[in-house]
């Protein structure tokens, strides 16, 4: 299970936070302690680490590092694998994603989140049918306003 999943640029500063049973009290400690693990990592080091019972696996894109938080026994490559598509999906909608188009669009951001994950657990892995659902959303919106 994903129990949170994170965008963080190398400011220190969260784009995207989606927690699925974390408390809200809890939420900014996760984010700044993760965070700063992270931005003080080398780039030589594995992209994943232990937390709080949980593994976190990241891995940076630009100037974005993307981030999941796993049960200790779920497969690291699978989750990087996770991010590779979410990535794949936002450069393909966005053509050619920048964080300033997830800053400015971070309600299409969490869509396309939100149609790849649910409550955790991957729901869809397909690119072409994530961005069918995108797609048909705008369309939708656009018929409505």
């Amino acid at each position: 299970m994903i129990h949170y999943f994170l965008l963080i640029n190398r400011a220190g500063k969260c784009r995207l936070q989606s927690f699925y049973d974390a408390t809200k009290a809890d939420r900014a400690l996760i984010i700044r302690e993760v965070s700063n693990t992270i931005l003080s990592r080398s780039s030589k080091m594995c992209n994943f680490f232990d937390y709080r019972g949980l593994k976190i696996v990241y891995k940076r894109y630009a100037s974005l590092f993307f981030v999941a938080a796993i049960d200790p026994p779920d497969n690291e490559f699978v989750t990087l694998e996770l991010i590779q598509q979410y990535v794949e999906v936002l450069d393909n909608y966005f053509s050619s994603v920048c964080e300033l188009d997830l800053v400015l669009n971070f309600q299409k951001t969490y869509y396309i989140l939100s149609e790849l994950l649910m409550s955790g657990e991957i729901m869809e892995t397909s690119k072409k049918v994530i961005l069918q659902a995108v797609q048909a959303q705008d369309q939708a919106e656009m018929e409505d306003g």
